[in-house]
C-alpha cells in the first residue's frame, strides 16, 4: 500500500515541473489537450523539455485548412498510427513554434490558447502576433 503511494507520487514529479513553467502571459502554464493526448512528453502540456528540438511549444486548435497546409509541407496530422492518433479540425494540440511561423507567415496559421502556449515561444514569435492569433483571450 505504502509502495503504491510513493509510486504515485513519483509519477506526479512530472505533473508538477511542468506546472511551474509558464505561458506566454507570465501565468502558470495551463494544459493544452488530454483528448488527444498532446505535448512532446503526451502529459498534455506544450512545456519545454531539452529533447525536444521541434519545440512543441504552440497549443493550437486545428483547423481543416491549416491541416491540409501542414500536410502539403510534409506533416501529415491527419493520419493516425502507433504512437499518434492523428488530428481533425477542432482539436487542440502542441504544434512546432517553427511550423507555426511557417504557417503564420503564408497566412496559414491556427488560432492559439494562449494559456496554454509555453514562455518560450516568445524567444521566436512577438507577443502581439500571438495575442491577435489567441482564441482565448
Amino acid at each position: 500500500m505504502i509502495e503504491d503511494l510513493l509510486e504515485y507520487l513519483i509519477s506526479l514529479t512530472g505533473f508538477f515541473e511542468v506546472s511551474m513553467q509558464l505561458n506566454i502571459l507570465g501565468e502558470p502554464l495551463e494544459p493544452c489537450c488530454f483528448e488527444p493526448l498532446t505535448g512532446w512528453l503526451r502529459n498534455g502540456f506544450c512545456d519545454v523539455h531539452q529533447d525536444d528540438a521541434g519545440m512543441h511549444h504552440v497549443c493550437v486548435e486545428v483547423s481543416a485548412a491549416f491541416l491540409e497546409f501542414s500536410k502539403e509541407k510534409g506533416n501529415d496530422l491527419t493520419t493516425s498510427n502507433e504512437y499518434f492518433p492523428g488530428l481533425k479540425p477542432g482539436d487542440k494540440w502542441c504544434l512546432c513554434t517553427n511550423r507555426w511561423l511557417e504557417a503564420f507567415k503564408e497566412d496559414m496559421a491556427p488560432k492559439i490558447h494562449i494559456r496554454s502556449t509555453s514562455i518560450d515561444v516568445l524567444n521566436y514569435i512577438p507577443l502581439p502576433i500571438l495575442q491577435q492569433m489567441a482564441c482565448d483571450v
